[in-house]
Parts: C-alpha cells; structure tokens; sequence
C-alpha cells in the first residue's frame, strides 16, 4: 500500500482481505482488491455501481469463493464456504432487506435456528429465558420494545435493529451492514447510526455500505473506494474531502477552481421557461425513505436530464412519475389537469412510457419473441378484452424492426437471443408504439457497445426534435451534459439544483454532487 493511500493505525485488523481475484465467465469482478477491519472503527465501503462491492461481500461472507487472494480473521487464514460458516467464525451481516421471518415474534427472530431450550437443551423451548435473552440483547442496543410481538407489527427500522441484535448474538467479532438506510426516513437513520457508535465504542469491526455522502461522513471512521472492481485506496474519512471522494469514485480529477468558477459565472442564471408546452408538472413530489419532496416540469420538446450517483433519487423520481411507485406527498398534472397515477397503466394512458434501467429483470421477458415483446405495452393499454390482432402485431414489430435497425432473425426470434443493443432498441419500440407524449429514459445506454449507444441516442434527439417530452438518467455525466437542454442534479435523494445547457461542465457537476460549490 503507498502511502498516499494508506491510514496509519497502532492496531491489528479485525479482518483482512489481501489479493483477491474473482472473475466469472472471463469477466473480471474484482482485481488484486484489499480491504482491512478494524476494532472499534466504522469503515465504509464506496464505489459506483459495478465497482464490486456486492461481489467482495458475497466473497467475504462465503457466498462466493475467491479465485485467488487470502481472506484473515484475527490474523488466522478462513475461507468461509457458506454464510452460515462465515457466521460461525463470527462475521454476520446485515443485508438492505430485513431477511427475517415478519410472521414470528421479534424474539423467535433473533434466535432462529437456536431456540434455548429446557432439561439441558433436548426439551421443549423455553420461552421464558428467550424473551429474557431477546429484551436484554434490544437493551443494549437502547431499544425498549415487546418481544413477543409479531416482527411484522414495527416498522422497518426497528426490523433492521432486531436483525443487528441477531447478529450481536452469535457473538459476531464483524458486522457488516450492506445499504441498510436505503429505505430509512431521517430518523431512522439517526436511531440506526446510534446503534452502530454503541457497537463500534465496544470494539466490534463494522463494514458499513452505503452511496450516501452525508452519511458517509456522518458514521465513517475509514473508507475504502472500489472501482470498476479494483480498490482505489484506503483513506481515514477526516482527510478525504467529498469531493476527492466523489473523484475517486467517478474517475475524474477535477480541478475544484475552475469548477468554482462555473458554477460561481451562472449563480445567478434562472432556468429558462423554454418554448414548449409544459406536459407534466410535479410539485413537492416524494416519498418517506426515497425521494425528497421535489418540483419538477418537463416541456414538449425538451430532454430533462437526472444527474446524481447510484441512490441519489433518480430512478426513484422516474417510478414516482410513471406510477410504478406510489407517492406519499406532492401533486402531478398533465397540460395543467391534475392527475393520480395509482398504477403504470394510467401513467401509460396518460402517453407516459418508461424505459426501466433493468433490462433483464423489468424490461425485457426473455422467453417471449421480438414481436411479443414490443406490443406488450399497447396491449396493455388496450386492455385483455381488446386483443391486438396477430396480423396488426406483425405489422408494429417489423415496421419499428426496420425503423430502430434491430438486428434479429426474424420478429419472432426470443428476444433473449438479441445482443443488449438490440434488446434495449425492441424496449424503445415498446414504448414508441404507444405513442407516448412523454417517454422516460432510466439508463438506456447501459450495458451496450458504442456504436449501439449512439444509435439510441440519435434516435431519442429525433424524437425531442419532434416534439416529444424525454425525461433521461443516466450515471454518465458527460452523456447527460450533451443531451440535456435542463437537467436536475440530486444528491442523497434531494434534488441540489436546476441547470440549463452549459451551465455546468463535468467537473463542475461533480462539485454540485459532492455538496462543493461555491
């Protein structure tokens, strides 16, 4: 380790990764990585996604076995073959969704697999000396609750607190907590952070994962920045500004004067009110645990860029608007009515589409052809009762086939079968042949080849060009900058600033993400 990455300490790491390699079918996850645990310290894991922090854990904690590199715990070499071993040697972990049972009680939780039981352990349980256990173990952790009460029956906070105590309990030495704030409202994070000092003040080595920056900065002792699936550097959080952090994570050294100077020379730049036509207008829209209440309008005509690392809010902002989440506050209106998107379909028959930025998992059905796959969306506008017929589906598939260039076999051919460029144009079709008035972009250049990329992209400045209204994400700044005639930088789930085209620079962007600016 140089020394420019290193963080000095007197003490022996709890834990330590050295060397690890993982690959999987020729693809490298993760490269000569390095990571150490310290008693008594909080140390945060950081990294933009595909950086390789999910594969380091799954290999830490035995879900994965390294292809090479060695793994210490106190010292001595382990190599956990499975979680519940990685358990036993006294690493738990703590993952975004509570993975207990919400139909026992907080106290059966907490000791799963290990009731205590009467005459010596062959008995019955014993429930008593559980639910004595069970409060004492809450206790330390400052939480007074019922044991015997369905997990089910609190709120997600104090479900994640129930799942520390169960952690605690096996006498872990190492608690990892994989973005355990993800659906957290303020002070929930407050009550968990609270947690995790009392922990930390006792010796135990935390890992904490997050793409918070506040948070980050609020809990963290040390961080470790992971890119692109190779560690970046070791660094003691009281020396690595945010936007160093955020440099680190991005790639790109930014020369923080100059990108003063941007954001100083449009400080007091309005954002203009554009010539087209408002088409959706969102006041004070968010949701408790996702997005912040935000004010949002997009113009027919117009490309709206959401600018922000993975978890600031901008995927969450596109399902609040399609409907595919629902909001807890705020009002949306189309051509100046308001309207309730209960469901995506009343999103879609307001002329909404929406691209998702999981292809494989909310886009494309795999099993389903080219043809199937690009009429989804109209005949669920349509409805059960009013079938699209063959002949007319045929005669959508092939003319967007030949429109977008999609190269397959023949409109029948399982999409699955496509490379990601041309599943990502048969997803773009889906929504064209609705003929949406507004269509959401969440990462549609994700994943494919350049040339791909570039074709998509023309095609959706065609479609502005047209008088569409496109709301478009993506986690590449430079991409958002080109095509963005406003965009909406987020950070923490709150939007930092409304920007117009050339406003900001990439350097000058990240400065507003990393809460920098002049």
């Amino acid at each position: 380790m140089s020394a420019a990455t290193s963080v000095a300490t007197t003490a022996e790491p709890a834990l330590e990764l050295i060397g690890i390699y993982k690959a999987f079918t020729g693809v490298k996850a993760l490269t000569d990585v390095g990571l150490r645990l310290y008693p008594g310290e909080v140390h945060t894991l950081m990294g933009q996604n595909g950086a390789g922090k999910s594969t380091l854990i799954k290999v830490l904690t035995g879900v994965y076995t390294p292809d090479s590199g060695h793994i210490l715990l106190q010292g001595r070499a382990i190599q956990p073959g499975s979680t519940l071993e990685a358990q036993q040697l006294g690493i738990s972990t703590v993952y975004q969704e509570v993975n207990l049972c919400p139909n026992l009680s907080v106290a059966e939780n907490i000791f799963i697999g290990r009731y205590p039981r009467k005459w010596g352990g062959f008995g019955p349980i014993d429930w008593a000396t559980m639910h004595r256990r069970a409060t004492k173990l809450l206790a330390k952790l400052d939480l007074h609750i019922d044991v015997q009460k369905p997990l089910s029956s609190y709120p997600l906070a104090i479900q994640q607190m129930v799942a520390i105590s169960r952690a605690v309990s096996v006498s872990a030495s190492v608690l990892i907590l994989d973005e355990p704030t993800s659906s957290l409202d303020e002070a929930e994070v407050q009550l968990l952070f609270k947690v995790l000092r009392s922990l930390r003040d006792e010796g135990m080595a935390i890992l904490f994962v997050t793409h918070f920056l506040d948070q980050t900065y609020e809990i963290s002792d040390r961080i470790t920045v992971l890119r692109n699936g190779v560690r970046e550097g070791e660094y003691a959080a009281s020396e690595l500004s945010r936007l160093d952090l955020v440099n680190k994570m991005v790639g790109v050294q930014i020369d923080a004067t100059a990108a003063g100077n941007v954001l100083a020379a449009n400080a007091a730049i309005t954002p203009a009110a554009g010539d087209g036509e408002v088409f959706l207008q969102a006041r004070g829209l968010g949701r408790k645990g996702a997005l912040a209440p935000q004010d949002l309008a997009l113009r027919a005509g117009e490309v709206f860029g959401l600018c922000g690392l993975l978890g600031s809010g901008r995927t969450e902002m596109a399902r609040l608007l399609f409907g595919a989440d629902k909001a807890d506050s705020g009002t949306i209106s189309i051509k100046g009515q308001g309207v309730k998107f209960s469901t995506p379909r009343d999103a879609i028959a307001a002329g909404i589409g929406f691209c998702s930025e999981d292809r494989k998992k909310e886009g494309a059905i795999l099993e389903l052809s080219v043809r199937e796959n690009i009429i989804l969306a109209l005949q669920a506008r349509n409805g059960l009762l009013h079938v699209i017929p063959r002949k007319r589906q045929q005669q959508i598939a092939s003319d967007y086939v030949k429109w977008l260039g999609i190269k397959t076999p023949d409109i029948d051919t399982p999409i699955g079968s496509l490379s990601g460029g041309n599943q990502q144009k048969a997803l773009l079709a889906r929504w064209l042949a609705t003929d949406p008035d507004m269509l959401i972009l969440d990462e549609p250049t994700r994943g494919i080849d350049v040339r791909a990329k570039q074709e998509i992209m023309d095609f959706v400045m065609a479609l502005c060009h047209k008088g569409m209204a496109i709301l478009f994400i993506s986690s590449e700044i430079p991409e958002v900058l080109r095509c963005s005639d406003r965009m909406l930088v987020l950070r923490d789930r709150e939007g930092c600033g409304e920007y117009l085209r050339g406003e900001l620079d990439d350097a000058s962007v990240l400065q507003v993400i990393a809460g920098e600016t002049a």
